[in-house]
């Protein structure tokens, strides 16, 4: 395998992980770049770990040396994100392109801001939140980068995820492990509005695709979801492929704000309500047109999140009576 296969990933995330499965299916030779050098549970010895801080360029430049093509799947932590989030990106952004590689971002769709109709890459981004204004713009940053000439770009926008490994979304461990013990899964917001979930595998396909397509660069396209159904009924399915009735409450703005006295996490996000508040319609129609549909079915994925969930919280899995 010669240098020029070399694909590097920068974080080690749910997102860096689904990047990396689509990665080693077209046979990839793939270096991971996080802060302490530990290898993601289940990736195979011959993925390369580079040890180091993301913010340091020189440390970036390092880890990015001999790449084709760069993901950037790294983020701080969620209270960081306006301080922390843009230096991070820089680094990395000015890392692939010191490598010649093209860079592949992968971004939520906080930069719409509180739009209330289906979510296409044509809307501008006029966010007014904190975090989708850093987001939108990071999200110029790369555009102007890649109009100047410094770095190949193209970028992958995903909903909120769900899937194997995946424990920090709001549909995430909060809900899952409560359902596998039969008690009340935990979710946010109106349970009964259309709310669009991208898998994370086809969020890790859909960068990989990107990685590989000249026809991607220079724009933004959307995951390719399944189809789009409340939280409620989402969470059915989950409590149906489980085999216990459904059970489920939905924590409100107040409740959240609450909860943000305590937890950082918790307080940022309380300005993302608007999109548990209204109906959160992504349309993926560019990239299905582009690259083919490559949705996986709630049913599928959620099936493999279940069978995921309970190897990882055995303990959670015994059946409490309703």
């Amino acid at each position: 395998m010669t240098l020029a296969d070399l694909q590097v990933v920068f974080g080690t995330g749910p997102l860096a992980q689904a990047v990396l499965r689509a990665l080693l299916k077209r046979g990839k030779r793939v270096r991971m770049v996080n802060r302490s050098g530990q290898r993601p549970d289940g990736a195979p010895a011959a993925v390369e770990m580079a040890r180091g801080d993301a913010y340091d360029p020189a440390f970036s430049r390092r880890a990015a040396a001999g790449a084709s093509v760069v993901y950037q799947c790294a983020q701080p932590r969620y209270h960081e994100w306006v301080q922390r989030f843009p230096p991070l990106q820089a680094s990395i952004l000015d890392a692939a392109a010191r490598a010649g590689a093209r860079l592949v971002v992968g971004e939520n769709l906080y930069a719409y801001g509180d739009v209330r109709r289906p979510l296409h890459e044509d809307l501008p981004l006029a966010a007014k939140t904190r975090k989708g204004r850093v987001r939108a713009a990071m999200t110029a940053a790369l555009l102007a980068a890649h109009r100047e000439g410094r770095v190949r770009v193209a970028i992958a926008r995903g909903a909120d995820f769900y899937g194997p490994g995946v424990l920090g979304s709001t549909l995430g461990e909060r809900a899952i492990v409560p359902a596998l013990g039969g008690r009340p899964a935990s979710l946010v917001g109106n349970l009964d509005l259309p709310h669009t979930f991208t898998v994370i595998d086809d969020f890790g396909e859909s960068l990989a695709i990107l990685g590989e397509r000249d026809e991607a660069l220079g724009r933004a396209w959307h995951v390719p979801n399944p189809p789009t159904l409340s939280q409620r009924e989402l969470m059915t399915l989950f409590f149906r492929e489980i085999g216990l009735p459904p059970r489920m409450s939905g924590m409100g703005r107040a409740m959240m704000a609450f909860g943000g006295l305590f937890v950082p996490e918790a307080r940022e996000s309380v300005e993302m309500m608007y999109q548990f508040d209204n109906p959160f319609v992504v349309d993926s129609r560019r990239f299905v047109d582009a690259f083919g549909d490559i949705a996986t079915p709630h049913e599928e994925a959620i099936r493999a999140t279940v069978a995921w969930y309970r190897a990882r919280f055995p303990a959670k899995n015994e059946r409490i009576p309703a």
